[in-house]
Order: C-alpha cells, then structure tokens, then sequence
C-alpha cells in the first residue's frame, strides 16, 4: 500500500470521525487502516498531517481512537483499580498531553498547539475535533445506520436527516434488502 493509496470506504470526515473510519468493514469482513505504520502513513497523510509515521505515533493514535469510539459508542474500559473508565475520562487523558497556547501575531490573535510528546499530536487533534464538533453540532455526529456498517459521519444535510455513511453502499443494501424482504412476501 502505497501513501497515496486509501482504501477506506468513506474519507473527508472531520478528524475525529476520520480516526474512527480507520475501521470498517468489507464484505463482511473487519479491516482496520491503523495495523502498522505503513496505513498510519497514508492516514496521515489523507489528513494533511505531517509527522513520521513510526510506532510511538501509531501506539497514541490507537489510543486516541479507542477513547473516541468510547466516548461516541459509549463503551467504558476498566481502569486500573477494575473500576469502568468512561469514555470521557478516555478523551480526558489523551487532551492532557497537549494544550492550546493563545498568541499574538503580526495578522492579530492566534493559537499553536503545543504537545508534552509530538507523538501524541494526531490523536490529540482528533480528540480536540470531537470538542470541536460538539461544541457545534453534537446532534450531527451519527453512526451509519446500516445494522452491518461501523462507521461514523457527520451530518451535513440541509434539514438533518442523513441515515448513511454513503447512499451509494449502505444506503443502497438497505434499500435492496427492504425491497428483496416485500418481493419475498409476494
């Protein structure tokens, strides 16, 4: 697989949406984008994110992915104590590796994120989008409602309404099997 090579079926979400379609399924099968430094490589780059794809940056990217597909699929982890860590508190810990500096600049007032660990930047940026979407459309953020599909869009439809991660796949099976389901009763 080459960096420009993506073989996701759907990309161009929101960073953290993004993060999380680094898993999906095909044909039934489970793939996962982030098994080695090679996919991290072409994540980052459809990401426009440019730090070396090597194992320290995978390993907290996949930890930054497990806590928002906590936090949006709403599945706790066990802490070390055995107590269930939420996924907020799984967002939590991957935002305190890094911070927002307030500048001033000569075009006037800006911002430089700033890392304990570079290492830590993609994850945190996808942590800091989800922030970000719900501090705008919290009610957008949706997961595809296909019962055999996995990944997650934000809903950009004039009046909010989108079901599917793409009409083109899920939205067209579900409409072939709800077809399929009425010619079967004939």
């Amino acid at each position: 697989m080459s960096a420009a090579t993506d073989p996701r079926p759907l990309t161009g979400e929101p960073l953290a949406l993004d993060l999380l379609n680094t898993r999906w399924i095909s044909e039934g099968v489970p793939q996962d984008l982030l098994t080695d430094t090679e996919g991290l490589a072409v994540w980052l780059a459809a990401n426009g994110l440019a730090l070396p794809a090597d194992e320290t940056v995978l390993r907290r990217t996949l930890q930054a992915r497990d806590a928002l597909r906590a936090v949006v699929d709403a599945t706790p982890r066990e802490k070390t104590d055995g107590a269930p860590l939420t996924g907020t508190e799984r967002i939590e810990a991957v935002l305190a590796h890094g911070r927002i500096r307030l500048t001033l600049t000569p075009q006037g007032p800006g911002e430089r994120t700033e890392f304990e660990d570079p290492a830590w930047g993609p994850g945190w940026l996808a942590a800091r989008n989800y922030l970000e979407l719900l501090g705008t459309s919290p009610d957008r953020i949706r997961h595809c409602a296909h019962e055999s599909c996995v990944l997650h869009f934000l809903d950009t439809s004039r009046n909010g309404t989108r079901r599917w991660c793409s009409m083109a796949s899920c939205g067209n099976r579900a409409k072939a099997s709800r077809h399929y389901a009425r010619t079967k009763e004939d």
